[in-house]
């Protein structure tokens, strides 16, 4: 059975995963303009939207002390 072909996520060309250290690109050149693009913080997570009722919730812990 040979593995299907999947395309290369930076140049669209097929890449197969038989004999391929580098998969799922088709090149090391492919590779490495990815990693490149890593570095660079090109890929970025997308924040949160904010709530629609004001700030965020704060995060520091109460200083309500009950005695």
């Amino acid at each position: 059975m040979t593995a299907r072909p999947t395309r290369c996520p930076t140049c669209k060309k097929p890449a197969t995963k038989d004999g391929n250290k580098l998969f799922p690109f088709c090149s090391e050149r492919c590779h490495l303009l990815d990693l490149g693009r890593w570095l660079n913080e090109d890929y970025r997570v997308p924040e949160a939207p904010e709530s629609a009722g004001g700030a965020a919730p704060s995060s520091s812990p109460s200083t309500d002390e009950e005695s």
